[in-house]
């Protein structure tokens, strides 16, 4: 099997005060390069340290996290950054884009990070043309509805040809004809990509688009 993603009786522990908070418990599971998994639970079930740790954002307490056959579990910060740099793409509810730049010097910063200066205006311009805005890279953020806020968001996420995006609630800020479209959009880029997408979330539309719901509860996880 082709794994990208293999979590080997992962942990989570947070101290909080005196008190020890399990966040998550011996999570173990593998994910295919180029499927979609949805990770679904309550609040206060883990979904959301389980996307920092698949993210790259935070390390286990204890277990083994490979992505795309780099043990990142044990990586100083630098190391750390530098796999989340080139091996994963982000996309959030509220979008995160920077107001100052346009949509396509947002699309650019992740390669701005790599430190590439080769060709990374075409690339941006590419991924922005990907996601059918062609006609907005010089709109700033403000200048866009919630739709093609995300829409740049989801160029910015693959413009360095990760091997896995991480989407938080990608349909929050949406209404539900829009939570459609951008969801029927990361699926057909991220099966012409054969990339591997994760989406964390509330909204069980994205069931309909998963080839695997793991669903949380009190820090494990399930199939």
């Amino acid at each position: 099997m082709d794994w990208v993603i293999e979590a080997r009786e992962i942990t989570k522990t947070y101290q909080m005060g005196e008190i020890l908070v399990e966040a998550l418990r011996g999570v173990s599971f593998n994910i295919q390069r180029g499927e979609v998994v949805s990770i679904m639970g309550p609040s206060g079930s883990g979904k959301s340290t389980m996307m920092n740790t698949l993210g790259c954002l935070d390390r286990p307490t204890s277990g083994e996290y490979i992505l795309d056959g780099e043990s990142v579990g044990q990586m100083t910060d630098d190391q750390l950054a530098s796999v989340r740099n080139r091996k994963v793409g982000f996309v959030f509810q509220s979008f995160n884009l920077l107001s100052r730049l346009t949509a396509l010097g947002n699309v650019e910063l992740p390669l701005r990070y790599s430190g590439l200066t080769e060709g990374r205006r075409e690339r941006a311009q590419a991924a922005l043309e990907a996601v059918g805005l062609s006609d907005r890279m010089t709109h700033r953020p403000y200048e866009l509805s919630g739709g093609q806020q995300q829409r740049v968001a989801v160029a910015r996420s693959l413009v360095n040809n990760p091997a896995i995006i991480m989407a938080d609630e990608p349909t929050g800020n949406l209404d539900s004809k829009t939570g459609r479209e951008i969801l029927s959009l990361m699926k057909k880029l991220q099966k012409e990509l054969s990339c591997t997408l994760v989406v964390v979330t509330h909204d069980p539309l994205v069931r309909e688009f998963s080839d695997r719901v793991f669903e949380m509860r009190d820090g494990m996880i399930g199939a």
